[in-house]
């Protein structure tokens, strides 16, 4: 298994070996247990369902609790999917740690990014702004989305104004500069997707 679930903490600096400062996220990953075992003969792939955050069974649904107690008498606030190849032996139950990532490994993060609210084109895409003077009326404004003639509509997918944040965003080949086993802590090389104890995923790459 070469992924886990975890929160973000938030950011710091540490400094490297050769005195550099590196900012790093602090993210609390794991430890988190094997609520479900999906098989290619029964489910139609191989897969295991973690569950993060725990608390108390009493406080799920009928349905959550009642599929949780088949394979734990622990609740999770969070259920996640990993493909896995089929090759692992792990059973439903198992505990999962940060064990299985090292410092220099490169991992993948996905998260929810903030959300923004409504926004312009500015800040939402990055436009250049009018002139500020001269009678310029255009400061902040998209400027023409379109033709009149042909084909007389404006194009899916224009870069127009409107809600901004909330998307399912991926950074990839993140590196770990540090591992804090005792508190269940990793660091990693710059800035991830969300907010402060926004649930993230965790997966390690073949990447060196």
């Amino acid at each position: 298994m070469s992924a886990l679930l975890g929160k973000k903490i938030g950011m710091t600096n540490v400094f490297s070996a050769d005195g550099k400062l590196v900012p790093v996220t602090v993210l609390q990953v794991g430890p988190c247990v094997v609520t479900q075992v999906k098989t290619k003969e029964i489910d139609g792939y191989n897969a295991l369902q973690l569950g993060f955050d725990e608390k108390p069974i009493e406080k799920l649904n009928k349905p959550m609790a009642g599929h949780l107690k088949k394979t734990s008498d622990k609740g999770f606030g969070v259920l996640r999917e990993f493909i896995i190849d089929g090759s692992e032996s792990i059973e439903a139950g198992a505990t999962i740690g940060i064990d299985i990532f090292a410092v220099g490994d490169k991992v993948n993060i996905s998260g929810i990014s903030k959300g923004r609210g409504f926004q312009g084109t500015i800040k939402r895409h990055g436009f250049s702004r009018g002139p500020e003077t001269h009678g310029c009326r255009n400061h902040r404004k998209p400027g023409s989305i379109g033709n009149s003639a042909w084909p007389a509509r404006v194009i899916k997918g224009k870069k127009m104004p409107g809600h901004m944040g909330t998307d399912r965003k991926t950074v990839k080949n993140l590196t770990i500069v540090d591992i804090r086993h005792e508190d269940n802590l990793l660091l990693v090389k710059g800035p991830v997707p969300g907010f402060k104890t926004g649930i993230l995923e965790v997966k390690k790459t073949d990447k060196k």
